[in-house]
């Protein structure tokens, strides 16, 4: 009989799926329970989210505001009849998750916020922003309580990837710092997990 790989995938138990998933990864890397690791699950979270920032800040922001200026961004994208900002994208996104209570959280922060709502106020946020501000290229975790919580928290660094990232945050009225440069670390990506 011919089986293809959705049927496949469709017969074999979830826990048998996910035992031979993990079976090659480092122990502590897997959980008792054979779910996923707070770290590689916030790492995997990031990758979408990080992918998702890139391609519209240079797909779509950078192709049809700069170079063929057939639209403007705007912070007030529906009275301008104009694109929503990258950032405002990655937080309609997060308020979507939060809505469909999908077990994580992530949220765009940074040392110098344009828009207030965006500074860190945990501590585990400070110490993870200012940290890949000074060792860039590097991720930061650990683990916080809020609310009587635990979570797995990581932060990782949000890049300048293209001029219009540079130019918005250099140019804006309300901006704390006017120097960035493409690649610079502008803020952080902070992703909790409940554990």
């Amino acid at each position: 009989m011919k089986v293809n790989r959705f049927q496949l995938f469709t017969t074999i138990p979830v826990a048998t799926l996910l035992t031979v998933s993990l079976a090659g990864c480092q122990k502590e890397e897997a959980t008792q329970s054979a779910g996923i690791a707070p770290k590689a699950m916030a790492d995997a979270i990031h990758s979408v989210l990080e992918a998702d920032r890139t391609v519209y800040t240079k797909k779509v922001i950078t192709r049809l505001v700069k170079k063929e200026k057939v639209i403007k961004a705007s912070e007030q994208f529906e009275d301008d009849k104009a694109l929503p900002l990258p950032a405002q994208m990655f937080r309609f996104g997060s308020e979507l998750v939060a809505e469909k209570d999908s077990g994580f959280s992530y949220s765009l922060q940074s040392l110098w916020p344009i828009n207030k709502q965006n500074e860190p106020k945990t501590e585990a946020e400070k110490k993870g922003l200012q940290y890949i501000a000074d060792n860039p290229g590097q991720n930061f975790y650990t683990e916080e309580e809020l609310g009587g919580v635990n979570y797995y928290t990581a932060v990782y660094p949000d890049v300048a990837v293209a001029p219009p990232c540079v130019d918005c945050h250099n140019d804006h009225k309300d901006t704390p710092k006017t120097d960035f440069k493409i690649g610079d670390v502008m803020g952080g990506v902070v992703i909790r997990i409940p554990i």
